[in-house]
Order: C-alpha cells, then structure tokens, then sequence
C-alpha cells in the first residue's frame, strides 16, 4: 500500500522497478503508482514477461480499509 511507503529511503533516486504478479490486486499497483506520481515525474513502462490468465479476489481487509 502507498501509506507503506518509506519516502525518506527513497530520497535522491533516479530510476525505480515496481513489479508486481497476478495475485497483487490492480487497484495497489495502481495506488503506488498514483502515489509516486504525485511526488516524482513518472514515465510508466510495461513489461510484460509472462501472459497470465488468473485473477484473484482482493483480500477483504483491503476492500474494506484498514482493520486498525
């Protein structure tokens, strides 16, 4: 989740990887990447090593906020 993120230790970075499989729910990728854009100009490139065709149900916890 984008509120995990330690922005301090990324301070000075130039480039940055984010990968993510079938079982990461789009909507997190998603939120990271939204939260690096407001902070970093970002270029987004796919790349795509395998075709997947399995999809997984977002966790409950995340769909409906945190549980604290």
């Amino acid at each position: 989740r984008a509120k995990d993120i330690d922005w301090r230790a990324l301070d000075g970075i130039k480039s940055l990887g984010l990968a993510a499989g079938a079982s990461a729910p789009e909507v997190l990728v998603d939120e990271v990447i939204n939260a690096f854009r407001a902070r970093y100009d970002v270029t987004v490139e796919l790349v795509e090593t395998a075709k997947e065709h399995v999809e997984f149900k977002v966790p409950r916890i995340l769909r409906e906020g945190d549980a604290k």
